[in-house]
């Protein structure tokens, strides 16, 4: 039921977007990509040329750009974000019948990819401070839920084999990874993280997927640099990238002429044709990521005095990407939350809430899980604001 006050936070929200974005041309989405005429000679180059496919030098030149960008070792590029996470967890070891911890706070895609193992997600909580997985919490919960036995970690519940955590580095914000890193070496547990929205983004100078054994990005269309659709996995163990090129390559063992599979594999390489809009893309990243560092200054500047909510600001000692800029309100309030959203989109300014919890979805709900009090609270609490780099270079609104 809308209240007065609910329709004065709104009008509110309504007003303090208007004064970031005023300028631009409604409807104000979300996240557009940044496209241009260098993204366009890259298309047509790689068109010219033919490769089109899985093979061409674009591919080969966007991983060296990632690994470059990441400081890793090596980067495998794929069809999707959910395709890397996907091959990274088998091949880390991920197996059917074992668990992940994942945080329930986060894009469906991080759990797909463990069902797609044939593994089961086990859900924690997630940190104020981040948005991303809380490792105090998640090592309250394994002190209680889990045992370390001879063969690993071990559900004291299920009996299932825990076999990999999933930090997710939510809106580019990163995670604590060190302090994630320590509880995952106490319980013998291997790192992968869901780097999907965190591309520019560092803990001290390093970035964000490079803690783990592997991390893995995300490019869609929303994402800051987009190849139309793909995902990388970064990683510094050299046999680990062997093995993800072989995995995500078919199986085919190199030949000039035959055909020879060793492994039941997957097709999940990413096109020469994407890789070409990637690279193009990656000319731009810095000025795009400052660009994003400009709009969240705005944000965070004009929404200090908001009544209802406080805008995310990046964690002591990271530096995000600031993919999308979140309104935290004050108090969990999905009725005001709701109101907010739409008033925001009547006025042609596309909000958004934060993802479902995976616990909440029909597909999850049996899957194990730690209290999640800080999670639920944040379900209810979070709206993502207009982030487009773009905005950034229009003038502010006055009055």
């Amino acid at each position: 039921m809308l209240t007065m006050a609910s329709v004065e936070s709104s009008h509110e929200f309504v007003g303090l977007i208007e004064k970031v974005v005023g300028a631009a041309a409604r409807p104000v989405v979300l996240h557009e990509p940044s496209l241009g005429a260098e993204e366009q000679r890259y298309v047509v180059e790689c068109i010219t040329s033919g490769w089109v496919s899985s093979a061409g030098k674009f591919v080969e030149e966007f991983e060296a750009r990632i690994a470059e960008c990441t400081g890793a070792r090596h980067a495998v590029v794929v069809s999707s974000g959910t395709a890397a996470l996907h091959a990274a967890l088998l091949t880390v070891g991920v197996k059917p019948g074992d668990e992940v911890l994942v945080p329930a706070l986060t894009f469906v895609a991080s759990a797909n990819a463990i069902a797609h193992c044939g593994a089961i997600p086990h859900f924690v909580d997630s940190a104020n401070d981040t948005l991303g997985l809380c490792p105090d919490a998640l090592a309250s919960h394994l002190r209680v839920a889990a045992e370390v036995t001879s063969e690993g970690l071990r559900n004291r519940a299920t009996g299932r084999h825990i076999a990999a955590v999933v930090p997710m580095h939510t809106f580019g914000h990163p995670v604590a990874m060190e302090r994630l890193l320590a509880v995952a070496s106490d319980y013998k547990i291997v790192v992968v993280e869901d780097a999907a929205e965190s591309l520019g983004s560092f803990i001290g100078d390093r970035h964000t997927g490079t803690f783990g054994v592997a991390g893995t990005l995300s490019f869609n269309g929303n994402k800051i640099v987009t190849t139309g659709g793909g995902g990388a996995i970064v990683t510094n163990d050299d046999a680990l990238a062997d093995n993800l090129r072989q995995l995500t390559t078919t199986a085919k063992r190199p030949h000039r002429w035959e055909f020879f599979h060793d492994q039941v594999a997957y097709n999940y390489r990413m096109p020469n044709l994407n890789a070409a809009l990637g690279c193009a893309q990656f000319d731009k990243l810095p000025e795009m990521l400052e660009q994003k560092r400009q709009l969240a200054g705005r944000y965070l500047e004009t929404f200090a005095h908001c009544r209802v909510g406080q805008c995310m600001r990046e964690p002591i000692g990271a530096r995000s990407n600031y993919w999308l800029n979140a309104l935290i309100l004050a108090f969990p309030d999905r009725a005001l939350r709701d109101s907010m959203l739409n008033a925001s989109y009547n006025a042609g300014f596309h909000c958004r809430p934060v993802w479902e919890l995976m616990h909440r979805l029909p597909m999850f709900m049996d899957a194990p899980r730690a209290p999640l009090p800080v999670a639920e609270r944040l379900a209810d609490s979070i709206i993502n604001l207009p982030s487009s780099p773009i905005l950034a270079a229009l003038p502010v609104a006055h009055g």
